[in-house]
């Protein structure tokens, strides 16, 4: 297994927590010099805050870990692409690089739909890396709207 394959599982802990509390799963990790420094999932639901997604938990801990917003030297590992306002925190947070699984057709701003963190318009911009343990990240997401529909009855 690949490090980054190592760290996209534990993202994927993350995102199967968030299934657990009925959150769309999506789940992050931060790493720094090959360590977990902050950990998230969406919580989105719990706290009524559409802006509670993994990637804006994951970083504002990994800011209060370090005692910095600069979060350089810092690797995000998130089960899904992350959405426009996500990105804009990854370029704001000026982290090194974002790795994720599943692209998000409908959403996705690191390649899909935008490109933010690589706009070369920013003053910073970030290495992506695309499709690790991609499947795995689908399936959550998939076993999740499927319960969901069954549910809601839709």
């Amino acid at each position: 297994m690949s490090e980054h394959q190592r760290f996209m599982a534990s993202a994927l802990k993350e995102a199967e927590e968030a299934f657990k509390k009925n959150e769309v799963p999506v789940g992050a990790v931060i790493v720094r010099d090959g360590v977990v420094i902050a950990r998230a999932h969406n919580q989105v639901e719990m706290l009524q805050d559409p802006t509670a997604h993994a990637e804006i938990i994951a970083i504002g801990a990994a800011a209060n870990h370090l005692g910095s917003w600069r979060l350089k030297g810092c690797t995000l590992y998130v089960t899904l692409e992350p959405c426009p306002m996500c990105a804009g925190a990854i370029v704001l947070s000026r982290l090194d690089r974002v790795v994720f699984g599943a692209y998000d057709p409908k959403m996705g701003a690191c390649s899909t739909l935008y490109n933010v963190v690589q706009d070369e318009r920013l003053n910073h911009r970030v290495e992506v890396i695309a499709g690790v343990l991609d499947e795995d990240s689908k399936i959550l997401l998939r076993e999740f709207f499927e319960k969901k529909r069954q549910t809601d009855g839709r």
